[in-house]
């Protein structure tokens, strides 16, 4: 149960500013977090901060790892201090476009620093609090870190691809993988190590000032990733450990195919005989990082839509059920005050209303969803709960601006100007949807930062069922100002959420 009014920005950190062609956790996190401040903001929402990869588009929701830490993250000024990158490595950057990132020049780039870092890092030897991590992580840092090493010795190819002793984990083959790529392996925890120290500082700086993180966790993992290649058992897989089935969602408000996700579904029999230890420990790290965190897609874990991984659109998919009781009992009873809230959006029956409604989950609304139906809609602010969180939209949706230029049209528009009491012009409808949201019952308002700026479609982050140019949008330099900072107070401080 939320207990306070609040509100907070959503905005992932790759989209903050920087002179390295992608947001990072250096000068310019800090500064939006004395933004937030200033803004009187409590929340910074986030998306995964896990390693993406250019066959899935470099979405945060299909990573290597669903433990391990975006390495393109990493602050090379942070590097630069701590004595890991000279002055003249730093300031040698290429010209970056200054907004949308461009993932491949900035991996590329990146890489040879991090390269350089390592190397300095080695010939220092390893600090104590550098064992202490990898003994720590060691469930997963082991496997992420091989998984990597092997994928660059295999020139980006699928693991079930790998010779069969590699790909099916056999004890003599991880003992030579071990011993023949101690270098790339050693990089690859030396990488994880930096990230976590990195974003530990950044988070206990926000946590300083009152603002708490927000973090996501994504229903589903990357076939291709370290989680399924070193837990095979715990997806349906075939006998070649191929996906026999994939996820993702019927047709709805994105796609009328439906959306294909390509990831494998789990095999919750088998999740269920270990006492769904590996759900449970993926919950535990990401309460470690975050102070809340979001389940997106949570009616996957009641019921979840499969389809035969032949089939190239999500139509003649199948619902099946999830042991959703057994797990969130056992979640809670080793987790008792997990800090949820859960994405129940879409496609969402009874039986998911029951579960959230059992458990108090923060649910969300989204008031770009609310306008053209009829006066039942949950997301209409007068339907609105306490123990919600309310937004103008979120990652997946276009910006309010974007929304209104392009999407909400004849009768839809007529309600939400009668609901608004007025009509509104396109440049002035973010900041109306923001007043609505922040005067909701709704305890916590997040609103995402393209909305603050009262951005159009070209800052939208992603599209659903659209595979190529999401994820690229960032903030210039400068946009934080210090008069749209006491704009947003005042309108925090109005709603009382201050």
């Amino acid at each position: 149960m939320l207990r306070r009014r609040s509100s907070g920005i959503l905005l992932h950190i790759t989209s903050l500013p920087s002179r390295y062609g992608v947001g990072d956790f250096g000068r310019e996190a800090y500064q939006f977090v004395d933004f937030l401040r200033a803004a009187g903001q409590n929340h910074w929402q986030i998306l995964p901060l896990n390693p993406t990869m250019a066959q899935t588009g470099y979405s945060p929701y299909n990573c290597l790892s669903t433990f391990a830490g975006n390495p393109l993250l990493i602050s090379p000024d942070l590097l630069h201090r701590d004595g890991l990158l000279t002055r003249g490595e730093v300031q040698d950057a290429p010209r970056f476009p200054p907004d949308p990132v461009d993932f491949e020049k900035v991996s590329s780039y990146k890489g040879r620093l991090l390269d350089r870092a390592f190397e300095r890092f080695r010939a220092r030897g390893n600090p104590a609090d550098y064992e202490v991590f990898t003994q720590t992580h060691r469930a997963w840092l082991d496997a992420y870190a091989g998984f990597v090493a092997l994928k660059r010795r295999f020139k980006g190819r699928q693991w079930c691809d790998w010779p069969a002793a590699v790909r099916d984990r056999k004890t003599d083959a991880l003992r030579s993988i071990e011993d023949h790529l101690s270098g790339p392996i050693e990089r690859e925890r030396f990488l994880q190590y930096i990230f976590y120290k990195q974003y530990r500082d950044l988070k206990h700086y926000c946590n300083e000032r009152g603002v708490q993180v927000a973090g996501d966790v994504p229903i589903y993992v990357a076939y291709d990733s370290a989680d399924v290649w070193s837990h095979p058992d715990l997806f349906k897989l075939n006998r070649s450990k191929k996906p026999r089935f994939i996820a993702g969602v019927p047709p709805d408000y994105f796609s009328e195919t439906g959306q294909l996700w390509g990831n494998p579904v789990y095999d919750w029999q088998q999740l269920e005989q270990t006492d769904f230890h590996w759900w449970v420990q993926r919950m535990r790290h990401n309460l470690l990082l975050f102070d809340f965190v979001r389940i997106d897609h949570f009616r996957g874990l009641v019921a979840y839509w499969e389809v035969p991984a032949s089939h190239t659109t999500a139509v003649h998919g199948k619902w099946a059920q999830a042991p959703h009781g057994k797990f969130l009992r056992e979640l809670f009873r080793q987790i008792p005050f997990a800090a949820i809230f859960v994405e129940d959006l879409g496609y969402i029956t009874a039986d998911v209303r029951e579960v959230v409604n059992r458990y108090n989950f923060p649910r969300m609304v989204v008031l770009q969803f609310a306008f053209g139906g009829n006066a039942q809609n949950l997301h209409l602010p007068h339907n609105h709960v306490e123990n919600s969180i309310v937004y103008t939209g979120t990652h997946d949706n276009n910006t309010t601006r974007g929304w209104f230029d392009r999407e909400i049209k004849g009768p839809a528009r007529k309600h939400l100007f009668e609901y608004l009491g007025c009509k509104v012009a396109a440049s002035d409808i973010a900041w109306e949807l923001m007043r609505v949201a922040m005067r909701s019952v709704a305890r916590i308002a997040i609103i995402p930062m393209q909305d603050v700026l009262g951005l159009g479609t070209e800052a939208r982050m992603n599209t659903p069922a659209k595979k190529a140019g999401n994820w690229l949008w960032r903030m210039r330099p400068g946009q934080t100002t210090a008069r749209l900072a006491d704009t947003l107070r005042r309108l925090t401080e109005t709603s009382g959420r201050a």
